[in-house]
């Protein structure tokens, strides 16, 4: 039988960890965070037929003097990253987009994740401090 190597010997270790690691995932993504028909409950999204499942709810509202709305996107540019919901601040859109997690994050509060593309609304009022928002660039 061969003598074990230190080479040897990490690299089983780091397949051990990775082989941990990837059934730590696929128990984080089965977790019973399903319901009993095994679709995701949100509160934001029940009761709204006609919406992608996974689509928040519209609003329309005036947030510290600011008209803050959001809807699903029809057509246009930014769906791939904001999963076809669009965010508009005094009529001009918010670039908002949605992590893997669920959570949302903007153009203007990229670094602080809020569960609900309204919350990135406000975020990005509360940190505009009055100032206009500028379109954002198409690439």
């Amino acid at each position: 039988m061969p003598e074990l190597s230190r080479r040897r010997a990490l690299t089983a270790a780091a397949a051990l960890a990775t082989a941990a690691g990837a059934g730590a995932l696929v128990q984080t993504l089965n977790a019973p965070a399903a319901s009993a028909s095994g679709q995701r409950r949100h509160p934001e999204h029940t009761g709204h037929k006609g919406h992608d499942q996974h689509s928040p709810a519209p609003f329309d509202e005036v947030y510290k003097g600011r008209r803050i709305q959001g809807r699903p996107a029809s057509g246009g540019a930014h769906q791939h990253h904001g999963g076809g919901y669009a965010v508009f601040v005094d009529d001009v859109e918010l670039h908002v987009m949605r992590n893997a997690d669920g959570s949302w994050i903007s153009v203007v509060s990229h670094y602080d994740p809020v569960p609900t593309p309204r919350a990135a609304a406000r975020a990005a009022v509360d940190e505009l401090q009055g100032a206009a928002l500028l379109p954002f660039p198409a690439n």
